[in-house]
């Protein structure tokens, strides 16, 4: 997922979603929810932390009522009790998967933060199409990749800096913990409003107009080469890893400051696991490790870490 929660005003997947009707059973006092959450708000919101790690606090339960309300007029729930038994019934599962999905917005762009894709390209490209023309293999990873603007730049600044590196065993993975918006990222179509942060030249040789069903705004799709460098998979960052090999680099960008410190903790020596010795973890501009937890990590950039081994860095 690429970032996870209520919390609005901040980036990554944050709550951008305006508040609506609160769903029946929710307190309210001229249309709003008021008072103290109670025990639907705070059933839904262990549900959200222990399915996917959010941190909910009782101060965004009238954000969350809203949410849910339009979920319980899809389903024809009459109100949250019956919804808490839905989530908690025998065909549960299927709906914490919607929960977490309602629970999370995609606030995303092309080369956002664009500081690390200049880094990307000047200090660890050169090296890793090296290895490339050599015959090696070289593995990115967009942890939380949202709707594909964040793999789908990785993949045009690696073949801007690298031209050949197609014919080479490079890949991309991209994965997100909500399928409805995996599916999204996978189609490659985005509205031209969302294309003006390209560096000069990429639209023309990354994207081609797209058809559209009926009026409205244009549509741009991404061109087969920086596709195929990329696989999306639906992936629970608190889940099993089923990835074999290790990541060159792993961009995991707004997300864990919507995961409490236990979980954070949990997920460091995960993301360190996954790091090649040598290779690069990313996180967003309002992220850092904590100096505690840093393990093999170094820092070296803004909000960029490089594992590390005991004697300096090493390759593989």
């Amino acid at each position: 997922m690429s970032c996870a929660a209520v919390p609005d005003g901040a980036s990554g997947r944050t709550a951008t979603r305006a508040g609506s009707e609160a769903p029946p059973g929710a307190p309210v006092s001229g249309g709003r929810p008021i008072g103290p959450p109670g025990p639907e708000f705070e059933l839904i919101a262990r549900i959200a932390r222990e399915e996917a790690g959010l941190v909910i606090p009782a101060e965004k339960a009238p954000m969350v009522f809203a949410r849910i309300g339009k979920r319980l007029r899809l389903l024809g729930v009459g109100d949250l009790a019956g919804y808490c038994q839905l989530l908690t019934g025998p065909e549960g599962a299927a709906e914490r998967i919607e929960l977490v999905s309602v629970l999370t917005t995609n606030v995303t762009s092309f080369f956002r933060e664009a500081h690390h894709f200049e880094y990307l390209r000047k200090e660890i490209l050169p090296a890793l199409g090296a290895r490339l023309a050599a015959g090696g293999r070289v593995r990115l990873w967009s942890a939380g990749c949202s709707s594909g603007p964040e793999p789908y730049s990785l993949a045009m600044t690696v073949l801007d800096a690298l031209p050949q590196a197609g014919a080479g065993d490079l890949r991309i993975l991209a994965t997100d913990i909500d399928p409805h918006i995996l599916a999204l990222a996978r189609s490659g179509r985005y509205p031209v409003s969302l294309l003006e942060r390209l560096p000069e030249g990429y639209r023309g040789r990354f994207f081609s107009p797209a058809p559209t069903a009926g009026p409205g705004e244009a549509v741009q799709e991404i061109a087969p080469a920086v596709r195929r460098l990329i696989v999306f998979r639906e992936l629970n960052l608190l889940g099993p890893w089923p990835m074999r090999g290790s990541f060159d680099a792993i961009f995991c960008r707004n997300v864990v400051i919507y995961f409490g410190p236990e979980t954070q903790r949990v997920l460091w020596p995960r993301f360190e696991a996954a790091c090649a010795a040598g290779g690069h973890l990313f996180l967003g501009h309002s992220e850092r490790i904590d100096p505690a937890a840093l393990g093999g990590f170094k820092t070296v950039f803004t909000t960029t870490y490089r594992r590390e081994d005991a004697a300096g860095p090493a390759t593989r």
